[in-house]
């Protein structure tokens, strides 16, 4: 028995979670909007996901867009981060001073289809490359955690690191709210674990899992 045979039902599925992760993170860090997108690995976090697929797709547009006018204005002075979860869009990172935090948030509010901000820019020097490495890693270890602990769907929860504070994003239950919390806190390297998410009952739940199951 090969390698990959041996490998338990557990460890299969977090490394295809893992790995998933690892490419549609890959080329957004490059800015490269349309491989995301149109890319396997984006279409199949698609298929899983409690988001429309239009929602989706528009969530990749709208980071892409608000990056894209976040560098015109501000450049290499500050340290930008932008997720888009359901058109509401997270602003983590450094900036020099509060007036550029706050034009950081109108300019991202500007961009079509947002439908809110939470600004979590702080005050500071611009973080370095061994503490956003750190951070990766912070969210690689969360993310495993989540497929480890299988009470709630990995998948249904997104995780961004910034400076040893997890945010955590997502169309969830309280119940699912409440495990990943736990999970994220308690995993090595993580300093605070800020909930960004968007609440729905146990019932709809159900029937936005029922949907995507249907769309296999």
């Amino acid at each position: 028995m090969n390698k990959t045979q041996a490998l338990t039902g557990s460890e299969k599925r977090r490394a295809f979670l893992v790995g998933l992760c690892t490419l549609v993170t890959l080329p957004a860090l490059q800015g490269c909007f349309p491989l995301v997108a149109g890319g396997a690995a984006g279409a199949a976090i698609m298929i899983a996901d409690r988001r429309t697929s239009g929602a989706f797709v528009e969530d990749e547009g709208i980071e892409w867009r608000t990056r894209n006018r976040l560098n015109e204005r501000f450049g290499s002075s500050v340290n930008i981060s932008v997720t888009s979860y359901n058109r509401n869009v997270l602003l983590t990172g450094q900036v020099p001073d509060e007036a550029t935090r706050a034009e950081a948030g109108r300019i991202a509010t500007a961009v079509d289809n947002v439908n809110g901000i939470i600004n979590e820019l702080e005050i500071a020097g611009i973080s370095s490359l061994t503490a956003r490495s750190n951070d990766t890693l912070v969210t690689s270890r969360v993310k495993a955690r989540f497929v480890d602990a299988q009470t709630f769907g990995a998948h249904h929860v997104k995780v961004v690191t910034e400076n040893g504070t997890v945010f955590l994003l997502g169309i969830v239950t309280r119940r699912e709210a409440d495990a990943a919390t736990e999970v994220a806190r308690t995993t090595a390297g993580v300093q605070k674990v800020v909930r960004v998410f968007e609440y729905i009952s146990d019932e709809d739940a159900a029937r936005l899992d029922r949907n995507t199951q249907a769309q296999k």
